[in-house]
């Protein structure tokens, strides 16, 4: 796959000093420990993965076929790659599907943070409805929408990033790019006291 290609580009670089929670007193990994868990387990995926019950992490591919959609019954569809030249919520008119596009860009200078409240109560809402089943996807599904999943675990189902992490790759293997793990390190900080309480 094209994203394999990720795991082995950093192989060669020193792990940064290791930080600990003042608060908890727990170790927070740092990016490159976050990438090295990143690279274990499960790497390969298809054009959708189960990684949650009812919600799927996918690709463009699995996004554009409307008959495997309808087989996987898939209600909602989370675009992490939206884009005015391709697809949309067009795209899905008269098939029943609620769609949601965020137009990201899959760099470690793209701020993704505004975007994980949003998508997450997306999410939510969709899994929350019976019979409810969200395709979450990106161009590849390993970076900007695996993001997108990883948040979502973390704000609604109390997950550590860590443990977020481990749930997807039991599933799909994932890559998120380096800003991105910045980013969910920063939200695990963040709801690091609400876990705790």
């Amino acid at each position: 796959m094209a994203f394999m290609s990720r795991f082995s580009r950093n192989g060669s670089r020193a792990p940064t000093q290791r930080s600990h929670d003042e608060a908890t007193g727990q170790r927070v990994l740092t990016v490159y420990e976050l990438e090295r868990l990143l690279y274990t387990g499960k790497t390969a995926c298809n054009h959708a993965d189960e990684v949650w019950p009812g919600l799927y992490l996918g690709d463009q591919d699995i996004a554009a076929n409307r008959r495997e959609l309808a087989r996987l019954h898939i209600s909602h569809i989370l675009n992490a790659s939206h884009s005015k030249w391709r697809g949309g919520a067009d795209y899905y008119e008269g098939t029943g599907i609620s769609y949601l596009g965020i137009e990201a860009h899959d760099s470690p200078t793209f701020d993704m943070s505004p975007y994980f409240q949003p998508a997450a109560e997306f999410i939510h809402k969709a899994l929350s409805k019976t019979g409810g089943r969200i395709l979450v996807h990106c161009a590849v599904g390993v970076s900007r929408s695996a993001t997108l999943v990883l948040a979502y675990l973390m704000i609604y189902h109390h997950l550590s990033l860590v443990e977020a992490i481990k749930t997807v790759k039991d599933h799909r293997g994932i890559i998120p790019n380096r800003g991105f793990l910045r980013q969910l390190s920063a939200l695990d900080g963040s709801l690091r006291p609400q876990r705790k309480a």
